[in-house]
């Protein structure tokens, strides 16, 4: 007798009896309103390639708060800035938590970094220990060298393109620069890509994101996650194996290879300056310290190209608009040296240009999903304990009742407007809000802002095989962040003197 399918179809039947028990359990409260699901599967065969835009769909029928079943969980799509402030501001704290995650509990250490962990004292203080390793002000400014020298060297190989009158990749260019930018800040030197994997450093980290956005079936019907059916686990298995590795190598450098007087710290120092400690609350071991450094390399790396990309795929796409963007830099900067650090604060056009590039193109669309910590209600709507609740920045940053013409790519929309990005102003959440939100925001939106700023007012740009802007594919590829599904191909023409 197979005692392992007893087991598992033991576990299923209790899954099963406690979903309807649930139901049951809500049925004559007031939950939002939202479509009808089919046996098990729930609402689970509504969503496509592109779950945002499903989502979008169904909350222009639904309203912005809509309750869905995906498989067993109770979910709750929020998409007008309205309802999010109801979610991530005044009732914050009950919707703090994180719902349980394969792929986080495979590839993040069994959760141990600080995005999908529970909401608790060992989330803050590990986001507290990260802050103050990578994402203070002081740390930001101190890494402002690097980041310097590491456009340099791209702009450097750009005007080689010029010269040439090659079409570059700039996307392949773009995450480069990101991922060394990101190995210096966190590692303290650059890695070759064949130091992480054959496939290469920037593969790998894609890959791991694109596992960890997959909706997983396990994570919805859980009995059956040991099947993986969708080989997901396999995938995110041999993944960790290539993380975990790559950063024990990392670890050990770091052990037996002290640091250079004046050379600055980077989050490894600080993190292994706290492992054996008694002054934090939680011992700091090995794997604490790997899962907040694949945190911090994923939310630092993928998400910033991710951004840059999006932004010089709608600059070339409007050619007004990246003109303004350079006549700023020209006013501004001057066409004698290129962009500082310190001229960001000065360029109002090109801060408006981020703003519209994150509310079209949010870099995670769906954020990570937060999970409700008890029964709450919301706009007289009742939210169940354990609802796992996606926030659709995608939605929000096209509402009608906010954004006029919200289709259309218009920067001068923020002209005279307050509204920020920084998790204040609902209408325009990219990096989430409340406690869960993203706290490497000031380091992504310096590095957005210097690099975009940079490669606008060193070249102009144009098209290859004379291909029209209007032409540009602006397809999507969805995983945990939402890059273009296509490389952006472009030819260079230095701007400056030699």
């Amino acid at each position: 007798m197979d005692w392992s399918w007893i087991a598992l179809s033991l576990i299923a039947l209790a899954y099963v009896v406690r979903a309807l028990l649930n139901i049951s359990k809500n049925k004559h409260k007031r939950l939002p309103p939202g479509p009808r699901g089919i046996p098990i599967l729930g609402n689970l065969h509504m969503l496509g390639e592109l779950p945002h835009q499903d989502l979008l769909r169904l909350a222009k029928k639904y309203g912005p708060i809509m309750y869905m079943r995906f498989a067993l969980v109770p979910t709750i799509v929020v998409s007008s800035p309205q309802a999010a402030e109801q979610f991530l501001k005044t009732n914050d704290l009950v919707f703090a938590g994180r719902p349980p995650h394969e792929g986080s509990r495979i590839v993040s250490y069994d959760r141990k970094g600080i995005s999908f962990t529970d909401y608790g004292p060992y989330w803050r203080n590990m986001r507290k220990l990260c802050t103050l390793g990578l994402l203070s002000n002081l740390r930001i400014s101190s890494f402002q060298p690097l980041r310097r020298e590491e456009l340099d060297l791209l702009i450097k190989s750009l005007k080689e393109a010029a010269l040439a009158r090659t079409a570059v990749d700039l996307s392949a260019k773009i995450s480069s620069l990101s991922a060394d930018m990101s190995c210096r800040m966190i590692f303290g030197k650059k890695y070759m890509d064949k130091d992480i994997d054959e496939r290469g450093f920037k593969a790998v980290i894609q890959e791991g994101m694109q596992l960890a956005g997959a909706p997983n079936i396990g994570d919805y019907i859980p009995f059956v996650a040991p099947l993986d059916l969708q080989g997901l686990a396999r995938r995110m298995k041999a993944i960790s194996k290539v993380f975990d590795a790559f950063f024990e190598k990392i670890i050990d450098d770091h052990i037996h290879e002290p640091k250079e007087e004046g050379q600055p710290k980077d989050l490894i120092d600080v993190m292994l300056g706290y492992m054996g400690s008694k002054e934090n609350e939680f011992q700091i071991e090995r794997s604490n310290i790997k899962a907040l450094v694949l945190d911090m390399l994923a939310g630092s790396m993928d998400t910033s190209a991710t951004a840059i990309e999006w932004a010089l795929a709608e600059l070339l796409k409007n050619p007004r608009i990246m003109k303004k963007v350079q006549e700023e830099l020209e006013k501004v900067v001057g066409m004698e040296r290129k962009v500082e650090e310190s001229d960001l604060e000065s360029l109002e056009y090109l801060d408006m240009v981020v703003k519209e590039t994150l509310r079209l193109h949010p870099v995670a669309p769906l954020l990570i999903p937060h999970e409700s910590l008890e029964d709450c209600t919301v706009n007289g709507f009742h939210i169940p304990q354990k609802s796992r609740v996606m926030v659709n920045t995608y939605a929000i940053g096209r509402d009608p009742n906010v954004w006029t013409d919200a289709e259309k790519f218009l920067p001068e929309r923020f002209i005279g407007s307050s509204i920020d990005l920084r998790g204040r102003d609902f209408q325009l959440i990219p990096f989430g809000s409340g406690r869960r939100g993203c706290p490497g925001m000031q380091l992504g939106l310096t590095v957005v802002r210097l690099v975009l700023a940079q490669l606008v007012h060193c070249f102009d740009w144009e098209l290859p095989n004379g291909m029209m802007p209007s032409e540009l594919d602006m397809t999507e590829e969805f995983g945990l962040t939402v890059p273009r599904a296509k490389h952006i191909l472009a030819v260079p023409t230095y701007r400056l003197p030699n």
